[in-house]
């Protein structure tokens, strides 16, 4: 634990001196945040027309209207409820876009800037330094989730109407945020270091590990359209598949990072 503790301030200490690593999940982050606000607030706003006006939405008014402790919610409320509860999916985008970014520069950034084969060369084992990588890359996108949950939170509390934000703090959207996401996200960059240890190019891990994104992009389609529904029963099947996933990944990775090609072969 001491080997790993020291290459995981190593690891954080380095992406503080390169921030613009981090900024692709920044932009996602408030991109994320911005559009379901854009939709449920600042258009019915501009347009002077309420949600509550349009017929399309009535499935979604007496859908939240059905919730325990969200009943007391007006018309226009019950609409904007639903919106930034479903937005809620594209949130999880936030931390995969940031554990990519890290994960794909901690091995590649390495290697061009002459720092990794010392780092081999130590008694680390692969397992610990995939550990420290890994660690390395989940906890800023983990800190920046829940930046990015509270101030979406904040944002609704603030502009949406009376009790809205209730609708962000039940178990099923903090199991989309909390549990979902942050899986997610090593699923990512599990894949990214899997893919740095054989490429030369980071933007290549990056787009690997970007496969993660599709499934998230049309879950959210899914949702908007009434075809599909993060259910109970259906969030915990997707969270025992990811534990699955970065189990198998994990694996695989010790066994693509190759040590000795490494030290012996990479330029």
């Amino acid at each position: 634990m001491r080997r790993i503790n020291a290459l995981l301030g190593k690891e954080l200490a380095d992406l503080r001196q390169n921030r613009a690593v981090f900024f692709p999940a920044i932009l996602t982050g408030v991109i994320s945040m911005s559009l379901p606000f854009f939709v449920a607030v600042f258009v019915p706003a501009f347009t002077g027309e309420r949600l509550s006006d349009s017929s399309d939405l009535e499935i979604a008014e007496q859908l939240y209207r059905a919730q325990p402790g969200l009943v007391a919610l007006s018309t226009e409320g019950a609409i904007q409820a639903w919106i930034f509860q479903q937005f809620l999916v594209l949130l999880v985008l936030t931390p995969v876009a940031g554990s990519m970014s890290v994960a794909a520069y901690s091995v590649i950034g390495e290697k061009q800037a002459r720092t990794l084969e010392p780092l081999l060369a130590t008694p680390l084992t692969t397992v610990e330094l995939l550990i420290a990588k890994v660690l390395g890359a989940l906890l800023p996108a983990l800190a920046l989730t829940v930046a990015c949950f509270a101030v979406y939170v904040a944002g609704v509390a603030l502009l949406a109407e009376p009790g809205v934000f209730r609708a962000l703090l039940t178990p099923a959207s903090l199991t989309i945020v909390f549990i979902l996401g942050p899986l997610a996200a090593l699923a990512a960059l599990q894949l990214a270091v899997c893919a740095s240890s054989r490429v030369n190019d980071a933007r290549s891990a990056q787009q690997i590990g970007a496969l993660i994104i599709l499934p998230i992009a049309a879950a959210l389609v899914l949702q908007l359209t009434g075809t599909f529904l993060l259910t109970a029963p259906m969030m915990a099947f997707i969270a025992a598949a990811l534990v699955a996933v970065n189990g198998g990944l994990m694996l695989l990775g010790i066994v693509l990072f190759d040590r000795e090609s490494i030290l012996t072969r990479w330029k």
